[in-house]
C-alpha cells in the first residue's frame, strides 16, 4: 500500500509529480532571488539621477516608467576632459589585462600538468605539491612585494663582500598594464597547473601507451592527444580566469596607483567606474548602473561563447574510471 502512493508508474499520483517537481520550483526560486539585484542594476542604468534617489526600482513592475532615458549610456561612452579616464580607455585596457592574463597561464600551465601527469622525473611529486600549495598564499600579501619588485627591482647586498647582486632588475612596470597580466599571470598559475593535472592524469592510459607504440614522443602526444581532449578544461579555467581578471580592482589599483603620479590612459574599467562615484564631488553617482552593464558585456559574451565546456570542466578529473 506504502509503495502504491509513490509509484512513478501512476500519472494521477499527485505526490509523485509534486515530488518531482519540488527541484525545479527550489531552482527557480534561487534564480529569481539571485537575479533580482541585478534586474534593480539594469532598471536603474535607464532612469535619470532624481527618479533613482526619489523612488525605488520596483516601482517600474508598478508601471511607473517615468524618466527612462538613455542618457546615462551617452554619459558613460563620451569623450571626458583632459586627465579624466573614459570607460572606453577602460574596457582597451582591460582587454590588454584580462588577454595575456588568460591565455598565458593556460598555455605554461598544460604542458607543466602534462610533465607532471605523464613524464616521471625525480622530484616530481615534491614538485608538484609545491606548486599547488602556493595556492594557500593570500595574494594580498604579495602586491607590496611585487610593486616594490616591479618598480626597483631586486637586490642583495653582500656587507663582507661589499658587494650588492642585482637579483632581478629594475623594469620600471609599476604603472603600467603590464605590471597587472603579469601578476596575475603568477597569482592564476598553481590553480591552472591544478585544474589541468587533475583531468590530464585521468586520461587513459592505454592511450599514451598506444601512441608510444606507434613512435609518438611526449611532445606529438600533448599536441595531438591531451590538447584536443582537454578542451572542455581549458575552456572552464579559461573562463575563470577572464571573469576574475576582468572583474579585479585590488590588484590594478595597487600596481597602477601607488607610485608616483598614476597613469589614467593606463585604467582598467573596474578603477574607473569606480572613479565615477566620487567623480563631480558624487554627482554621477547615478552613472554607476549603466558603466556596471558596459563593463560586464565582454564577461558575458565570454561566458556564452564557452558555458558548454564549463561544467564538463569544473567536474573534469574529479571521477577516475
Amino acid at each position: 500500500m506504502g509503495a502504491a502512493i509513490i509509484d512513478p508508474t501512476r500519472s494521477d499520483n499527485r505526490l509523485y509529480r509534486f515530488l518531482r517537481s519540488v527541484p525545479t520550483w527550489v531552482l527557480w526560486l534561487l534564480v529569481v532571488v539571485w537575479m533580482t539585484p541585478t534586474l534593480g542594476l539594469l532598471v536603474n542604468s535607464f532612469r535619470e539621477r532624481t527618479v533613482q534617489t526619489r523612488s525605488g526600482w520596483w516601482n517600474v513592475l508598478l508601471g511607473h516608467w517615468d524618466g527612462f532615458t538613455l542618457d546615462n549610456y551617452r554619459e558613460v561612452l563620451a569623450d571626458a576632459a583632459a586627465g579624466v579616464p573614459t570607460i572606453r580607455s577602460g574596457l582597451a585596457n582591460s582587454l590588454a589585462i584580462a588577454l595575456p592574463a588568460t591565455i598565458i597561464p593556460i598555455a605554461i600551465a598544460a604542458f607543466a600538468a602534462y610533465a607532471f601527469a605523464w613524464i616521471d622525473f625525480k622530484g616530481r611529486q615534491g614538485l608538484f605539491i609545491a606548486t599547488v600549495s602556493l595556492l594557500a598564499i593570500p595574494l594580498q600579501v604579495a602586491l607590496v612585494p611585487l610593486l616594490r619588485l616591479f618598480n626597483f627591482g631586486a637586490h642583495l647586498t653582500i656587507p663582507w663582500l661589499d658587494k650588492t647582486i642585482t637579483v632581478f632588475p629594475d623594469l620600471g612596470l609599476a604603472g603600467t598594464t603590464n605590471a597587472v597580466w603579469l601578476s596575475h599571470t603568477a597569482f592564476g598559475m598553481p590553480f591552472a597547473i591544478f585544474l589541468l593535472h587533475n583531468y590530464i592524469s585521468s586520461l587513459p592510459r592505454d592511450l599514451f601507451e598506444a601512441a608510444r607504440i606507434d613512435g609518438a614522443d611526449h611532445f606529438r602526444i600533448f599536441w595531438r592527444l591531451v590538447l584536443p581532449l582537454s578542451v572542455p578544461v581549458l575552456a572552464a579555467f579559461a573562463i575563470f580566469q577572464f571573469l576574475w581578471t576582468w572583474n579585479d580592482y585590488l590588484v590594478a589599483n595597487v600596481l597602477l596607483r601607488l607610485i608616483g603620479q598614476p597613469d589614467y590612459q593606463q585604467y582598467p574599467t573596474t578603477i574607473v567606474i569606480a572613479g565615477q562615484a566620487s567623480a563631480n564631488f558624487g554627482a554621477s553617482e547615478h552613472l554607476l548602473t549603466a558603466g556596471a552593464f558596459v563593463q560586464s558585456a565582454i564577461p558575458l559574451v565570454v561566458f556564452f561563447l564557452l558555458q558548454r565546456f564549463f561544467v564538463r570542466g569544473i567536474l573534469a578529473g574529479s571521477v577516475k574510471g
